[in-house]
């Protein structure tokens, strides 16, 4: 006697086509109202199909040999074959048929097969008037299936372990069967959802944790907060385009909250894919590239956050080299085209590599697309990962820098007016650093706890939903919790208030008057003035103090700052000409009073006109 396993939570493909015709048919007179309870327990049951009544058993078990989980689920399968039925076309179609949706409750965890001649005569005789009807035979139904003899179902032995159970199949042996994917939120196949390990699964919409109200307060909470991270970023950019030689590139996190901004107005528009209650589809949310708007609106938002993530390890490489290793700006700008090849080309490749990998999420709490909102190991590997590496890196270079430079400035006697603007310029960077740092490593220890908690959230969702979906009941479930709201509007808050330091970055006198010189038509040529951060290291004794070292090259010095998520060569304002001075010797004088033709005077008279 052949016997297998039942298996636990793979699901194989329904019978497709049968599921199409049952959608338009009503089973509730097929079983009994009581059986529609949920469970998550293996136990032998009475017989409610219609169909299957008055055989030589009469106790059944779910999930059957076609996993069905229920026997209101298999009624339904097992609507189109009534008419066959009703007109005997073969005897042995009624038995064949409950052998596979209602099988002989036995041993637990076991099951008998039905013979394949009983397979090959069923269908031999019904296969004509099942054409007639347009009903095909199932591929699950394909007689090569089914052990070879030729026995009646069902067979005697089965009869004798159904009415002497064991303490293995008594009503009380339970087991978990895992996540079953609810009716509702079936997709189809083609488009490679997952939901829980359950392939062509969507969760649903609105959000699986939240309740409507929360999920109204989050959005309006996203939308003011991107509004004022918009106003902030676009500010910074504007102020660039008054002055493009003050800033190396313009501002990034623009596009960040851009995106938040867009999915505040759309709401679950593109998140969301819309209901359809004629094939009893509840609204599920987006996954993978077929919807346009949503695959726009993850490749903007994750890859410049992406790119916003590396141009901070660019600006303290930039950091770094300057008062490290003592490079000049030319030296640096030399590998400005590697700088932009890394800035662009990382965020681009793992943008492209998620967008191939239908990774693609809807969500439904903010009204954008991502990645890693449903799936725990792609949140770890393209979010986790790179964020972490680049903040731990940029940490590294960040405090190495700031530990050479306040070496220099406590070596190298300055007066006390330059060594102020040094120090001050040294706490500039660290507090935009600070202002950077602080809600990017929140949203890292945001991502940190959910994906943590991700399993228990999920277990709890199916506990308090299996009953209304008609899906196995977790069981033995060891804790329950549901996410806090708090905790997702804290994430959703540090992701867009990581641009507003731009503003710190930019907002200055000089600022000031730019825009004052813009709104009134003229503009101060660009060598009037001369750069407060260029004035330390233009000093004559701060020269003189540095003319020791001659082997230093001397290099251009670099103009401006960043912001957020950008290149700079800020640092190298100061370190770049303390390299200049450090080789200056006779002739460096006219070259360095060349560059900077707008400074006429020094305090002291040891500097001439050029």
């Amino acid at each position: 006697m052949d016997q297998f396993a039942v298996p636990v939570r793979e699901r194989r493909p329904g019978l497709a086509t049968l599921w199409v015709v049952a959608s338009a048919l009503t089973a509730c007179a097929a079983i009994r109202a009581d059986s529609a309870e949920s469970h998550s327990m293996f136990a032998c049951e009475p017989i409610t199909l219609r169909m299957c009544q008055e055989l030589s058993y009469n106790t059944t078990f779910m999930p059957n040999l076609l996993n069905h989980y229920d026997q209101q689920t298999a009624a339904l399968a097992m609507e189109p074959f009534h008419p066959m039925v009703n007109l005997q076309c073969s005897p042995d179609l009624r038995p064949f048929l409950c052998s596979l949706f209602a099988p002989v409750c036995t041993e637990y965890g076991r099951v008998s097969l039905p013979c394949r001649s009983l397979c090959v005569h069923a269908r031999r005789d019904c296969l004509k008037l099942m054409e007639m009807f347009g009903v095909p035979w199932p591929e699950e139904m394909d007689c090569s299936r089914f052990p070879d003899c030729d026995e009646s179902y069902p067979r005697p032995v089965d009869l004798l372990a159904s009415t002497e159970p064991t303490d293995q199949s008594s009503m009380s042996v339970q087991r978990d069967y895992g996540f079953w994917c609810p009716r509702e939120l079936k997709m189809e196949p083609e488009l490679s959802y997952s939901f829980l390990g359950v392939r062509d699964c969507s969760p649903p919409c609105p959000n699986m944790y939240f309740r409507r109200e929360e999920l109204k307060f989050a959005r309006y909470f996203i939308g003011v907060v991107s509004i004022f991270c918009l106003s902030a970023t676009l500010f910074t950019f504007l102020t660039f385009l008054i002055d493009v030689t003050r800033f190396r590139y313009p501002e990034r996190p623009i596009m960040v909250s851009l995106a938040f901004f867009l999915g505040f107005l759309l709401e679950d528009r593109v998140a969301c894919n819309a209901a359809s209650p004629g094939q009893y589809r509840a609204s599920t949310v987006t996954q993978g590239s077929h919807n346009k708007a949503c695959t726009l609106l993850f490749m903007v938002l994750y890859f410049f956050t992406m790119a916003g993530s590396v141009w901070w390890v660019i600006l303290t490489i930039t950091w770094f080299l300057a008062a490290v290793p003592k490079w000049g700006s030319e030296a640096i700008e030399k590998k400005a085209l590697l700088f932009h090849a890394c800035a662009w080309g990382i965020p681009g490749t793992l943008t492209v590599t998620l967008t191939a990998m239908n990774k693609i999420e809807g969500d439904n709490v903010s009204g954008v697309c991502f990645v890693g909102l449903y799936d725990v190991a792609a949140l770890r590997w393209f979010v986790l990962a790179p964020l972490c590496v680049d903040v731990l890196l940029g940490m590294v270079l960040l405090l190495a820098g700031i530990v050479a430079l306040n070496r220099v400035r406590m070596e190298i006697p300055l007066e006390k007016e330059n060594q102020d603007k040094l120090v001050k310029f040294m706490i500039r960077i660290g507090i935009f650093s600070v202002l950077y740092l602080v809600p990017l490593l929140v949203v890292i220890g945001c991502y940190f706890y959910e994906q943590s908690y991700r399993a228990v959230w999920e277990t709890t969702w199916v506990m308090e939903r299996c009953r209304e979906y008609h899906i196995p009941c977790p069981y033995q479930v060891e804790q329950t919790s549901r996410p806090d709201l708090v905790l997702f509007l804290m994430k959703y808050l540090m992701v867009l208030v990581v641009g507003i330091p731009s503003v710190f970055w930019v907002g200055s006198k000089k600022t000031c008057f730019e825009w004052a010189s813009f709104f009134h038509g003229h503009r101060k040529h660009k060598d009037s003035g001369v750069n407060e951060s260029r004035q330390v290291l233009q000093e004559p004794d701060f020269a003189q103090s540095l003319l020791r070292d001659v082997h230093v090259p001397i290099a251009r010095k670099s103009r401006g700052t960043s912001t957020q998520g950008t290149s700079t060569h800020a640092s190298s304002t100061h370190l770049a000409m303390l390299d200049e001075q450090r080789s200056r010797a006779g002739s460096v004088h006219s070259k360095m009073s060349s560059y900077h033709g707008s400074l006429h005077r020094s305090r002291d008279g040891r500097w001439g006109a050029p």
